[in-house]
């Protein structure tokens, strides 16, 4: 299997990790003007499974180092099996929730507010399960972060008192409790790796490539419990059911594909990053997709238009604040 040697080459794969976990809502927000987000969920999810089942066949496979993506797979534990598939299932209902956040309040305002505090959980919760990395700097690097969160939430409240769209306050609400959820997936997939000997992994234990694979399971299975739910009862606007997915054209699922493989393909950097990396500080690389997110909103879908000079003063600070906190939390790996 691929194995990244070293930690430059791990920072890249977190960088990658950081432009697509940032990027595939532009999807939802394309499929957005004739499709429901609780429809499109269900193309993003089978675009995961369908993404990590062929990485783990291709890149998995290749190469004599480490063990190959089948042979992985027929000897890990039950145990390790179970802690993948749990973080399936906790990822996917703090997803779901992020999506709907996304059709509410705009990427702009989802992603630095839900994502952004599950960095900062993450974190925390990553660093003391598997410490690697300065800490003081690791840390400072994520109070700038929290700095940046606020001034979102600031800007997205002055924009919401100014057009009176109490939408955007469901988003916000809703985002919260996606970030909480959203902290607490990698750990259990992580634990379920062999993260300091991919070369020889433990017997029992997961490569990055079949973690990846049994992580999808977990969320194309709940799929089937938490969208249902958000179908029956959704968050905003009529139900939708079954039928109508059905009857979606090849084009419009396409995109709801092309979503999920995107952000597949920056979870699998990130997993095969984490090696070298370690786990916090890959994970919080990734998170940084806030800021990438907040980029789209903003200058491309034009989220905040018309906002007032101080509204858009925030969202500077908000920028620079993500990009110090970030360039903190690299350097934090390098000592």
């Amino acid at each position: 299997m691929f194995i990244v040697e070293n930690y430059e080459l791990a920072v890249v794969l977190c960088w990658m990790t950081m432009l697509c976990w940032g990027s595939w809502g532009n999807t939802q927000k394309l499929a957005a003007k004739t499709w429901r987000y609780e429809l499109f969920y269900w193309d993003y999810v089978i675009g995961i499974l369908l993404f990590s089942l062929i990485l783990g066949l291709t890149l998995g496979s290749y190469g004599e180092a480490g063990r190959r993506f089948i042979q992985d797979l027929q000897q890990v534990s039950a145990e390790n099996v179970q802690s993948a598939f749990i973080g399936g299932i906790i990822f996917n209902a703090s997803n779901i929730l992020l999506s709907a956040s996304v059709s509410l309040a705009g990427i702009s305002v989802a992603f630095p507010i839900g994502v952004g505090l599950a960095l900062v959980l993450g974190v925390f919760i990553n660093y003391f399960t598997m410490p690697k990395g300065d800490p003081v700097i690791l840390f400072s690097g994520v109070l700038l972060i929290v700095l940046a969160i606020v001034f979102n939430g600031v800007a997205s409240h002055k924009v919401s008192k100014a057009s009176g769209q109490n939408s955007r306050k469901k988003g916000i609400v809703i985002a919260i409790c996606a970030g909480i959820l959203m902290a607490f997936f990698y750990r259990f997939v992580a634990a379920a790796m062999d993260l300091e000997n991919l070369e020889s992994p433990t017997a029992g234990m997961m490569t990055p490539y079949s973690a990846l694979f049994v992580f999808a399971i977990g969320i194309f299975a709940s799929n089937f419990l938490f969208n249902t739910l958000v179908m029956k009862k959704p968050f905003t606007g009529e139900p939708v059911n079954y039928s109508q997915y059905f009857k979606g054209s090849f084009s419009t699922h396409l995109v709801g594909i092309l979503g999920g493989i995107i952000w597949a393909l920056g979870t699998a950097c990130n997993y095969i990053a984490a090696g070298k990396a370690g786990a916090a500080i890959s994970y919080a690389l990734g998170q940084g997709a806030t800021m990438v997110a907040a980029l789209w909103g903003v200058f491309i879908w034009k989220e905040f238009k018309g906002a007032s000079r101080f509204t858009r003063l925030l969202l500077t600070l908000m920028l620079i604040l993500f990009i110090s906190g970030l360039a903190l939390i690299i350097v934090s790996g390098g000592n």
